[in-house]
């Protein structure tokens, strides 16, 4: 792609992007959080937990004194909880030696791989360091016409970095392009300010070549909801981890709720029953400040209580 190319893609991201609240703040540490947050991850099931986290951990000092089970508790229903654990462990290095100004450098911290570390150095410090993400990868397969992913997309996705005065917005807009225009199903292709030199454009869904669908299996499991009062009875099943209903496979039913991990999808039977085993009793307010497994947290509020975590 030439540099008349790129430069209809940053007029058109100019012009068209999201108003994202990450977007708004150079500070390396917001967007990190930011970053973390997004992987794997809907923007739009992120905006509100970026909004009352930095509320809470406004910087990486705050993060690293407070305990991991609040910050687990702020996390609660994001998923895929190795990203809080890991920016714990990671504040406590920035807390003490500041942040990484490089994205070399930024990898030496848990949690943050190539993409991570290049999007926070060329969006914090304007480091000409080129991200690599799906939203990339599809746009630049399409572009170039090429089925299959590879050592060659971080090629062409530096390559076209290549001469981009302002290296973050550059790497946002070609992001930006493949979440809101080259997407998965149904590309709007004549909105696209590369489709004149889109290789794919005539048959974009061609490209890249779709990964293995994996089978789902069903998982059927039960859990008991024991009540005292307004309180309920949550066990845990390791030190340090979230706390859960426990199992059942008797009681009266309360309700069915449904909950995907991966390629299963559980049907989980809430039943109530007293409690047995060990496990804690907590109080509606003390479920709000609870790093509390999602699963639970969706049993919960499918019976009507409350588990919304305050900021």
């Amino acid at each position: 792609m030439d540099a008349a190319a790129r430069r209809r893609l940053h007029a058109w991201y100019r012009r068209h992007r999201r108003d994202l609240p990450w977007r708004r703040t150079k500070d390396p540490y917001a967007i990190w959080v930011s970053e973390i947050m997004l992987q794997q991850t809907r923007v739009a099931a992120v905006i509100p937990y970026y909004e009352r986290f930095l509320e809470r951990f406004p910087d990486a000092r705050t993060l690293a004194r407070a305990r991991l089970d609040t910050v687990l508790a702020h996390w609660s229903g994001l998923g895929y909880y190795r990203r809080a654990r890991m920016m714990h462990a990671a504040s406590k290095q920035l807390a003490r030696d500041g942040f990484p100004q490089g994205a070399q450098a930024l990898r030496s911290l848990p949690g943050i791989g190539p993409y991570t570390a290049a999007a926070v150095a060329s969006i914090a410090f304007g480091e000409h360091a080129a991200v690599v993400d799906g939203n990339v990868e599809r746009v630049l397969c399409r572009v170039f016409g090429r089925r299959a992913k590879g050592a060659w997309v971080r090629r062409a996705a530096e390559g076209f970095l290549e001469g981009a005065r302002g290296p973050g917005d550059h790497n946002q807009a070609v992001m930006e392009l493949g979440a809101t225009v080259c997407t998965p199903i149904a590309p709007d292709c004549p909105r696209c300010p590369l489709s004149s030199v889109c290789a794919g454009a005539k048959d974009p869904r061609r490209y890249p070549k779709p990964p293995a669908r994996l089978r789902s299996r069903r998982v059927r499991i039960g859990v008991l909801l024991a009540r005292r009062g307004g309180s309920v009875f949550l066990d845990r099943q390791s030190p340090g981890g979230f706390w859960d209903l426990p199992k059942a496979s008797s009681g009266r039913v309360l309700a069915t709720v449904s909950h995907h991990i991966l390629d299963r999808r559980y049907e989980i039977v809430v039943r109530a029953g007293e409690a047995r085993g060990p496990g804690r009793w907590f109080t509606p307010r003390a479920l709000k400040r609870l790093p509390l497994a999602t699963a639970a947290r969706k049993c919960l509020s499918q019976v009507g209580i409350s588990v919304r975590t305050r900021p």
